[in-house]
Order: structure tokens, then C-alpha cells, then sequence
């Protein structure tokens, strides 16, 4: 009860307050040179680089090759990397409606095509806790929780009955006994475990939007933003220029990582 009587406080308080400014000395350690599409970082700092030529690599906090997998060719563009799980690695591709999984060394686990399933568009995947799958079938409006051969174990209500706008998520995150949907149009919408919708937080307009260690965070054109779980304190980090106009950035614990057309560049917070 106390988190969310906190994330309705928040949500009256967003348009007016920020409720704190950080700025940061960047000082750049290195740079991961190659042609990269986008990138992601798991909760060890290892990072995941997906290349323009159809490859997946994954490097430890320190830059070192661990993995690669170059079977993606096969499944078209990648619209999701999940790597909230280092040990299970979500892929999932819109055009295809496929879903594979990946173990903590890029190893392939499983493929499933949902087409088979008769979920033929399906708008964000995501884990969920226990490793089975999250997805939102646009067809059926509902949200569903399936295991790896694509069976539907749970699913909500149609969405078209329980809000006056349905939401069209992109992103779907599974974090602290809760699943949230983010519509960068109308914002996150919080659902329990069994599919009963909680609340929604007034978030929108947020690219690149993740979670991790009790936060949202996410990019604008003006810096990188954070949603606190705990404090429902929302804070604005500005960065430079070059940062914001970059194909992608993203602030780890240690690192800012600025992804352009050089490749991955790293600086180091101070």
C-alpha cells in the first residue's frame, strides 16, 4: 500500500517538481570500436552489443569478449534485448513474432514463433520472474504470461475493457513481485502477478527507458532521467550535447555509456 499511495504522490507532484539536478565530469576511459545498432547493460555492468551485421556480443564490465552469437540473421531486426536475467537472455523480433532465449553465455535455449500460436502481433516481450515470458497480444488486447513452447498460462482482461484508452506497450518489465507495461504515449501501467491492474504512473515521452536497483530511468533530448521506487523522487541528470544526440546512452553505476557512430565509448563518472 505504501508504494503506491507513494507513486500517486508522485504522480501529482511530476509536472511541477524535479526533485533533484546531477551533473557529472566525464572523463572517457575507452572506446568498443565497431558499426553497433543498440546495446544493453545487465545488473553486472557486462555488456550486450548488437551489431549492424546481424551479430550479438557480449563483453564483461571491463570490455573482454565472453560471448558471441551470430544466429540472428534467422529471426530478422531484434526489437527487444532483455538482459534483466544475466543467465537468460530474452530476444525478441516484432517482424518474425519470435521470441528466442539465450543462456548466460549466448548458447541458444529455445525459439518460438508465436504465429503458431495465433498470436500473430504481439507488441513487447519481457521475463518474468520465474523465467517464463510476458508478452502483449495487440490482437487479443490483453496481456499474457506464456511459458518457452508459447502456451498461455495467465492472461488479463481485454484492455479495451478496463481503460477508456488502451495502452500499446513497448516495453515490459517484471521487477519486485510487479509487471509493468510502458507506453511511452500514455505511461507505465502497473499490474500483480495475477493480472490485476494497480495503478499507472505518469511517465511518458522517455526513450531508451529500463529498470534496475528500485529506479525507471530513461533519455530525452534534454538528459537522462530517473524514477526512485522508494523515495517516488524523480531526478534529471544533464549531460552534454554530443551525449544527447547520440544513437544511444545509458548510466551505469560506475559508466556512462554513449553509444555513435564510432562504437561504444565509455567515460568515467566521477
Amino acid at each position: 500500500m505504501k508504494h503506491f499511495l507513494a507513486i500517486f504522490l508522485f504522480s501529482t507532484l511530476l509536472t511541477d517538481i524535479v526533485s533533484s539536478q546531477e551533473e557529472h565530469v566525464l572523463q572517457k576511459v575507452r572506446t568498443i570500436p565497431g558499426n553497433y545498432v543498440s546495446f544493453s547493460i545487465d545488473n553486472m555492468e557486462n555488456i550486450y552489443l548488437l551489431s549492424a551485421f546481424n551479430q550479438l556480443k557480449k563483453l564483461n564490465a571491463n570490455g573482454d569478449s565472453i560471448a558471441v552469437y551470430n544466429d540472428l540473421k534467422k529471426l530478422g531486426d531484434i526489437s527487444i534485448v532483455d538482459v534483466s536475467n544475466p543467465l537468460k537472455i530474452l530476444l525478441y523480433s516484432k517482424d518474425f513474432a519470435t521470441i528466442t532465449l539465450l543462456d548466460g553465455m549466448l548458447n541458444q535455449k529455445s525459439v518460438t514463433d508465436l504465429r503458431k500460436k495465433s498470436m500473430f502481433s504481439v507488441s513487447a516481450a519481457g521475463l518474468a520472474y520465474d523465467g517464463k515470458i510476458w508478452i502483449f497480444d495487440e490482437t487479443d488486447n490483453n496481456l499474457k504470461k506464456i511459458d518457452e513452447n508459447g502456451n498461455t498460462i495467465l492472461q488479463t482482461a481485454d484492455f479495451r475493457q478496463l481503460f477508456d484508452l488502451a495502452p500499446s506497450p513497448e516495453r515490459i518489465f517484471d521487477y519486485n513481485q510487479y509487471v509493468y507495461l510502458y507506453d511511452s504515449i500514455s505511461g507505465i501501467f502497473v499490474f500483480d502477478y495475477y493480472g490485476t491492474f494497480k495503478t499507472k504512473i505518469p511517465i511518458t515521452l522517455w526513450q531508451n527507458i529500463g529498470i534496475t536497483n528500485q529506479y525507471f530511468y530513461g533519455t530525452k533530448h534534454d538528459g537522462y532521467y530517473k524514477y526512485d521506487f522508494k523515495s517516488a523522487q524523480y531526478s534529471h541528470i544533464t549531460v552534454p550535447r554530443s551525449v544527447t544526440q547520440s544513437r544511444r546512452f545509458f548510466y551505469g553505476n560506475k559508466y556512462l555509456y554513449v553509444l555513435n557512430d564510432s562504437g561504444l565509448n565509455l567515460f568515467l563518472l566521477k
